[in-house]
């Protein structure tokens, strides 16, 4: 059974608790590795700068305490294979789904391989394949 390295549970636990919930889910059936939570102002102005992020301190969702934004891999991190990406994205998505319905988590997740929740990745200007956000307040 898939678990979280130290620092994984550790960047999870900067995170809102709908996405501790989500992600703890997540673990029991893919193995994944928590590379951001709670981003500060240096880490932040650095993401937008290289272009990683299109918004600058303290514009992110991952600059909240607790984050409102994780960005989480499958495990092993192959950023070649896009597809494993996309497919992990839909499992997240999907889990994310049922947890909502039972009322686990209160929150919608937007991934960011579909900033607009449209279901249509090809319409997607800015690719952030590794980053889930909550939505609403």
């Amino acid at each position: 059974m898939p678990k979280f390295s130290t620092s994984s549970k550790i960047k999870l636990k900067e995170c809102h608790q709908d996405l501790q919930e989500l992600f703890g889910e997540v673990i029991k059936s893919f193995d994944c590795r928590v590379t951001e939570g709670y981003r500060g102002p240096i880490d932040q102005h650095a993401a937008f700068s290289s272009g990683k992020s299109k918004v600058d301190w303290p514009e992110s969702l991952h600059n909240k305490q607790p984050s409102r934004a994780i960005d989480v891999y499958p495990f092993p991190i192959d950023l070649q294979d896009i597809k494993r990406l996309y497919f992990f994205a839909g499992f997240v998505l999907g889990i994310a789904d049922q947890l909502r319905s039972y009322g686990l988590i209160s929150h919608a997740i937007r991934w960011g391989g579909d900033w607009n929740r449209d279901t249509e990745v090809k319409d997607n200007k800015f690719n952030d394949l590794c980053h889930f956000e909550l939505v609403g307040d």
